[in-house]
């Protein structure tokens, strides 16, 4: 399958908008306020700042965390505009990847931190964190590997069958006629007609 940059630019987008609204959101009703509960205590609303990565890896550093959206960003935009990305499971991954990425990009240009506000678990464990776009680079990235690992296992298979046509000594047998293959079979050459040097002439 060819590239596709109008479903990059569609998917990516999609991915913006929702994180971009669903921030505002939360920052608008749930700042200072206390969780909502949409699935009893698993699947909770609550509004944080996240100065670190995806789920909190790295918060209360200085470390500038945007360049890594930055270099993600340009790196999907050449595989896509050089042609490298094939398949339409690897587009759709990618696309999520950029769409996340940006959507944090964003964030981190605006207020210098990351609005979060999903947070799943239990009274006991809950998950780090996050927001629409860190689930769209996390499925992304599954995606982007699983493909990538079925096309290793292919190639790997396709490494392993065993070359068509005869083998090398097969093909040396067949060409070495009737002669060769009585050669083979006779052992030890037969008498000289005539009986060799000292035998008679007549």
């Amino acid at each position: 399958m060819r590239r596709s940059v109008p479903l990059l630019l569609a998917l990516s987008s999609v991915i913006v908008v929702l994180d971009f609204m669903s921030k505002r959101w939360v920052s608008a009703h749930l700042a200072f306020e206390q969780p909502i509960e949409l699935l009893g205590p698993f699947v909770r609303l609550t509004y944080t700042r996240n100065s670190g990565v995806a789920f909190g890896l790295g918060a209360g550093t200085s470390f500038p965390f945007y360049i890594f959206s930055i270099v993600a960003a340009g790196a999907i935009l050449y595989l896509f505009l050089r042609s490298r990305v094939h398949g339409l499971t690897r587009q759709l991954a990618l696309a999520l990847i950029l769409g996340g990425a940006l959507g944090n990009l964003i964030d981190r240009v605006r207020f210098g931190e990351v609005v979060d506000f999903i947070q799943i678990g239990t009274d006991r464990w809950y998950w780090p964190v996050f927001n629409v776009a860190d689930a769209a680079v996390s499925v992304g990235v599954v995606l982007f590997a699983l493909t990538w690992s079925r096309h290793s296992e292919s190639r790997t298979d396709a490494g392993d069958m065993p070359p068509e046509g005869p083998t090398p000594e097969h093909a040396e047998d067949s060409n070495a006629g009737p002669a060769g293959a009585g050669a083979e079979r006779g052992g030890t050459a037969g008498p000289i007609p005539g009986g060799g040097a000292g035998g008679s002439l007549s």
